[in-house]
This record gives C-alpha cells, structure tokens and sequence, in this order.
C-alpha cells in the first residue's frame, strides 16, 4: 500500500506540472488552451534540439533548460498579447478554434523537423538514479525532484496571487475586466504576463517530460488530457486544487495498473467522468474575493 500511494504521488507531481499553466490561464482568462499539450512537446523538443547543439551532459541539460525559461516567458507573452487577446470575450469558440489551430501546426512542425522518431533528453544518469527510504521502498531521483517541483511551484502560484501586487492585479482582471482597467490596469497586458507566466511552467514540464521518457511529436493531445482532466478534478483556477487532482488522477491510475497493466489511464478517465458527472466544478473550485 506504501509503495502505491508513493507511485501514485510521484506520477501526480508529473500530472500536476503538466496542468499548472492551463490553470494559470484559465483561472486568470477563462482561456482553454487546447495546445497546452503540444506547446509542452515544443519545449521539449526545442530542449532537445539545443542539447544536440550543446553536447549530451548534466550541465549542458541544465543550461539549456534554464536558457529556455525566458525564452518561453517571452513566447508566452508575444502569443498572448498579439494572438490570443484578441480571441478573448463571451464566447469561447474563436480562442478554442486558434489553439486548436496552432496545435495542429506544432504537431506537424515537429513532424517536418524531427520526423515521428521518439526521442528523450539526456540526463547523464539522473534519470536512472534513485534513493532508499528504507522497508524495501526507493524512490527515483527524478520523478522525487518533479513532484518537489509541482508542490513548490504550486505553493509559488498561490503565493503570487495571494501576496503581491502582480497577483492582485490577476485576480482583478479576472473577477471584473471592465472595472479594473477604469481603476488604471491594462487587461492585456496583465494577460501577456499571465501567459508568459504559465508557458514557464509549460517550458519546465516539456523539459522534464523529455528527461523522464521519450517524446513524439504525437503525444500533445494526450498530455493536454492529462492535464486538463486533473484541472478539472481539482477545480478550474485553483492551483492547490490542480495539485489535488493531479494526485488523484494519478492514484486512480496506479490502482488501475495494479488491478491490470491495460487499465491504468482507463481508470483516471473514470475518475475524470465520475467529477464531471458528481461535482462538475471540481473538487476545490476557486473561490472569488
């Protein structure tokens, strides 16, 4: 039992990267991203790319996936700012139709550049490595430093929009555009921030998805499932709430693998339906005020 709440913890962190930034975006702009998955392989094929320009070693790894993080803070933002600020409004079919759209252009892109090789991120080792915790029980290095990742850049959103003024800002935004820009705020641009934010958090995840197996360029749709499905166990906009529901998808998904190896992902999806079907606004839905 010991051994599958800690697997299931480890593959909820992993979830939980996953699904932050469509959080942040939803929670800040009502925007359901459906690239959120593709853009994670873009980072991880751009990482990819570099380590091949760089050389396959711990510290060029590490490098490259500090050097992307602003790269794709600045993409984050351009896309926001010059695309899909001007998809926002009442009606969510016009940003649905462009990420979709964009979804469909990375994936063949990455086609056209990488071809449908599977391919990983060197790691020098890291991601073979593990600790024992003793009882019988160890754990990877990796999957332990994703899930610190998730649980500290979780507590950092939270933190950022409880505790600053660029979190108030958001939350302004958010809850009534209208009277926040009249109070001096500029919508867009505190989205472009939002944005450039969450494609942080898209760009760690890519890297970290690309260190821990191997990428295709297929594989977006099933990781925006994965994330938009422990989005919404949590609770749309709630970043505690997505760590939750990134754990939960990922026990239901370690019972279903212990019941039979071709249950796994089927079980999380009926955990996902059964949320939809008992508490369609998540679990710890976020609260206004």
């Amino acid at each position: 039992m010991t051994d599958l709440l800690l697997h299931a913890a480890l593959l909820g962190g992993l979830y939980t990267l996953f699904a932050l930034g469509q959080s942040l975006m939803f929670g800040v702009m009502r925007l359901t991203n459906t690239a959120h998955g593709d853009f994670i392989i873009l980072a991880a094929f751009t990482a990819i790319a570099g380590m091949m320009l760089a050389g396959a070693s711990r510290g060029a790894a590490l490098a490259m996936a500090l050097a992307l993080l602003p790269a794709a803070f600045g993409f984050g933002w351009a896309l926001q700012r010059f695309v899909l600020n001007g998809t926002l409004g009442r009606d969510p079919l016009p940003s649905l139709v462009v990420t979709f759209g964009l979804a469909i252009v990375i994936q063949n892109l990455l086609l056209e550049l990488f071809s449908a090789d599977p391919r990983s991120l060197e790691t020098g080792g890291l991601s073979t490595q593990g600790i024992a915790l003793g009882g019988g029980l160890a754990v990877g290095t990796l999957p332990l430093v994703i899930l610190l990742l998730a649980v500290g850049a979780t507590a950092g959103l939270q933190w950022v929009f409880s505790a600053t003024a660029l979190g108030r800002s958001f939350r302004a935004v958010s809850d009534d555009r209208e009277t926040a820009e009249l109070m001096g705020l500029h919508a867009g641009t505190v989205y472009a921030l939002a944005t450039g934010i969450a494609f942080v958090l898209v760009a760690v995840a890519g890297v970290l998805q690309a260190m821990r197996t191997t990428v295709s360029p297929a594989d977006g749709p099933l990781l925006l499932l994965f994330s938009f499905e422990a989005v919404i166990i949590g609770g749309m906009g709630s970043f505690w709430g997505t760590l939750a529901g990134g754990m939960l998808l990922g026990l239901a998904q370690q019972v279903g693998f212990r019941l039979d190896p071709g249950w796994g992902i089927w079980f999380g999806h009926l955990v996902f339906l059964a949320v939809l079907v008992l508490r369609p606004q998540g679990l710890f839905p976020k609260t206004r005020g």
